[in-house]
């Protein structure tokens, strides 16, 4: 009897070692106390300079670009009222060549006819 006795120890020891196993697989799955990491707001606010110096660095070169931009349209209509104006002062040039010699011929025919009316009354 003492034999039997003996043995139900050792299959409750067993027994008991296996629910003590079971227990401690199921605690790791059990959930736990969190503790904040205390660097989680410093990281975090360094992410967000980061990502703000980021979002300030592209408005820039936005920025920079649409000034560029601007600046080149600014020379283009400059330049387009510089080739307007060369034109106008050509053609005003031209004008006014042409008035001249349209009074020259007038004046070389009026002196003409002066003369021809001299050689008349003379002759």
């Amino acid at each position: 009897m003492w034999q039997n006795t003996n043995k139900k120890s050792d299959v409750s020891e067993r027994l008991g070692r296996s629910a003590e196993a079971k227990k401690a697989l199921l605690a790791k799955f059990k959930p736990r106390v969190h503790t904040p990491d205390p660097e989680f707001e410093k990281r975090r606010g360094e992410r967000e300079a980061e990502l703000e110096a980021a979002r300030q660095a592209r408005a820039d070169a936005k920025e920079a670009q649409r000034l560029a931009k601007l600046a080149a349209e600014a020379a283009a209509v400059q330049q387009e009222a510089l080739k307007e104006e060369d034109a106008v002062e050509a053609k005003r040039a031209e004008r006014k060549a042409r008035k001249a010699a349209l009074k020259s011929e007038a004046k070389a025919k009026r002196e003409l006819q002066q003369e021809l009316r001299q050689v008349r009354r003379v002759g």
